[in-house]
């Protein structure tokens, strides 16, 4: 594949059998022997019977419906309605109800309750202490850095190449550590608060100013300013324990172990994100910075007043800044079925799938552009990049899968379609390009849109999925899981990964 443009990716895990998983497979023979014992005993009237049921249960099992397989709708839906009915659907935070006893102690709903953060060593020259992100519930450690880049909006072919060019040495250095899980790159555009714009104005205006030109400026900014947006960045790295361990032990072991090995893999991360990727800025965030980051992710209509404040503590120290961890999550929150609700706002949250003819660099732009005043939308992208004896032993799985199907269908006399030839020739390439050096990612999407309660959340929802489609890729709601959802796409703590085969 070329730099700005990625096809050469395959299912994430193949069937064993016809496309059926284990447990699949052995589901539906088990469901079949009553038929072929029936029909061993010549009991026509039971096997006759018995066939409608088997038919169902193989439905059940193997028809896909709005991305799962109905048996899978079903037990989700008990699942969240046990939730419901003892009240797991809910959450109130400490601080709201006034018990919270360590402010500095992370206190978050759902998939994020397992989120721990220490404070790391000194880092780099300036000696920073980045904040050590740890997921008790997932064994991972994390960092997580804001970044700025330029886009790929007004740049040259040869520049969206080099920087397509620099993602993929990006993977490429972070599957060679053999210590990177996933790299979750989370782009947020959030409407324009006008709180840098008034500090502006309250420090450059004149009193002598003719009166014209004020009521000019003035007009501006109440027209433009609820269209603005501006745009958020962020980059986690997450290690998984496993990983992690050996090498933390021989740096004395515990957080601050763990936050030196993790240092090397920043520094190796920050060094391709300051060279061929573009960026101009690279920060990695530390306690505070990471509760804004969060808070606003909750909240995006409270980083106006985090950033007053901020702004205006440069002229008086005594104004207190930012907000604690144990206040970063939501006040409240419930999960629904089609949306999540957090304090004074609903998001909605979709996965996207990548199309079978590839995804042009740049095309996720319209997933950003929110589609009227006061709209936030959130996309992570998670990178898995893969070891590279695991990512040899997959492809070369995939390819002998891939040839002995090829080989049944032409003995049988089926001819072999386009879908399939391209898929061999996809795998082909991916094998020529691991021999090269080059890395195999595990690549997953979230899309997430954010507005006030009181709008209609349903409407700015079908306006995400319109916006998915528009780029070219597939949405699909993550109906009865919107709450985790809106963790992997709008709360830059990289969570939305699932482990492959249950292990990281």
């Amino acid at each position: 594949m070329s730099g700005v443009r990625y096809g050469d990716y395959s299912r994430d895990a193949a069937g064993w059998f016809l496309g059926m998983s284990g447990a699949q497979l052995a589901l539906v023979t088990a469901a079949g022997l009553p038929a072929l014992v029936a029909f061993n005993a010549q009991a026509w009237w039971l096997l006759l019977g018995w066939l409608p049921v088997w038919a169902l249960v193989a439905a059940l099992l193997l028809v896909p419906v709005g991305g799962r397989p109905a048996a899978r709708w079903l037990t989700d839906l008990c699942l969240h309605a046990i939730g419901a009915l003892m009240g797991w659907t809910t959450f109130r935070s400490a601080a709201a109800s006034g018990v919270a006893e360590d402010l500095s102690r992370a206190d978050l709903p759902g998939v994020l309750a397992g989120i721990r953060s220490h404070d790391g060593p000194p880092y780099g020259q300036l000696l920073v202490r980045p904040v050590i992100v740890q997921d008790q519930a997932a064994r991972t450690w994390a960092a997580v850095a804001s970044i700025q880049h330029p886009g790929i909006g007004l740049a040259e072919a040869h520049e969206r190449d080099r920087m397509g060019a620099g993602l993929a040495e990006l993977c490429e250095i972070a599957a060679r550590t053999e210590l990177v899980d996933v790299l979750a790159l989370q782009v947020r555009t959030v409407p324009d608060d006008g709180a840098e714009r008034t500090a502006w104005e309250r420090a450059h205006v004149r009193a002598d100013a003719p009166a014209l030109p004020g009521q000019v400026n003035a007009l501006l900014g109440h027209v433009l300013t609820p269209a603005a947006v501006r745009t958020e960045a962020f980059l986690t790295v997450v290690v998984g324990e496993t990983r992690i361990a050996r090498a933390a032990k021989e740096c004395g072991g515990g957080v601050d172990g763990r936050a030196l090995v993790l240092h090397g893999v920043m520094a190796e991360v920050e060094g391709a994100l300051r060279g061929p990727v573009g960026c101009t800025r690279v920060a990695w965030l530390d306690s505070a910075g990471l509760a804004v980051a969060v808070r606003t992710g909750f909240a995006p209509g409270d980083r106006g007043q985090l950033s007053a404040a901020d702004l205006a503590a440069a002229d008086d120290e005594r104004i207190a800044t930012g907000v604690p961890m144990a206040a970063a999550g939501p006040t409240q929150a419930r999960a629904e079925v089609r949306h999540y609700v957090h304090d004074a706002w609903t998001s909605v949250t979709d996965t996207i799938l990548l199309p079978d003819q590839g995804a042009v660099l740049g095309a996720l732009a319209p997933v950003l552009v929110p589609t009227t005043a006061g709209e936030r939308r959130s996309v992570t992208v998670f990178m898995c990049p893969l070891p590279l004896a695991k990512a040899t032993r997959l492809v070369g799985r995939e390819e002998m899968s891939a040839t002995t199907g090829n080989e049944l269908k032409a003995r049988m006399g089926f001819r072999q379609r386009a879908r399939a030839r391209r898929d061999t020739a996809r795998i082909g390439a991916a094998d020529e390009k691991l021999a090269a050096g080059r890395a195999l990612v595990r690549p997953a999407v979230a899309a997430c849109v954010t507005v006030p309660s009181s709008w209609p959340v349903a409407e700015h929802g079908r306006r995400l999925a319109a916006s998915i489609r528009a780029a070219g890729y597939v949405p699909l709601r993550l109906d009865l899981a919107q709450d985790s959802g809106f963790a992997a796409a709008a709360i830059p703590l990289g969570i939305g990964l699932p482990p492959r085969r249950g292990r990281r």
